[in-house]
């Protein structure tokens, strides 16, 4: 079940499990949603591939901020501070796949995880509906974990989207 901003409920096919970089990895939590918002296209990219926005909307992460100067494009670079399990954990993003205004990739890895995010835009009569992928593996021995993890990752994607929806609802206008 996806969530439809202009009018409920609705469903989509189930998930594609993205690939990691090198063949690392298997994703096991994943998160999919699709939101549909009365924005145009190219503002709704411009927000989401600005990932030091992502505290803006997302309320498990304390901070974010892009590295370096200059536009955000393709190997842009974010660390991003989240709480996980009640403890922050730093996070190095990359955009990895940059297709303004359809598709954005980024990566982020550490000792123990690894996230791959994918959001996909389409333009539709009202606005832009987005589809937003994410997707994290455990490293080594930690594998076994995966499916309390990725129960826990439903959890902290559904209430990221609320904040997504606050956020792209009640922007004001670029």
């Amino acid at each position: 079940i996806y969530i439809d901003e202009m009018g409920g409920p609705g469903r989509f096919p189930p998930p594609e499990r993205a690939t990691f970089r090198g063949g690392r990895g298997r994703p096991m939590a994943y998160y999919r949603a699709q939101l549909d918002v009365r924005r145009p296209i190219d503002e709704v990219f411009a927000y989401l591939a600005d990932f030091s926005n992502t505290h803006e909307w997302d309320a498990g992460i304390v901070s974010a901020t892009k590295r370096g100067d200059g536009p955000v494009t393709m190997g842009t670079q974010f660390k991003v501070v989240s709480r996980f399990f009640g403890q922050e954990l730093p996070l190095d993003y990359q955009i990895v796949q940059y297709d303004p205004p359809s598709r954005i990739v980024l990566e982020a890895e550490n000792d123990n995880l690894r996230f791959v995010d994918t959001i996909t835009f389409e333009k539709t009569a009202r606005g832009t509906r987005l589809t937003y992928d994410a997707n994290l593996a455990l490293k080594g021995i930690r594998y076994a974990g995966d499916f309390a993890l990725h129960l826990a990752f439903q959890w902290i994607g559904r209430r990221a989207l609320d904040g997504l929806r606050t956020a792209l609802n009640t922007r004001r206008a670029s």
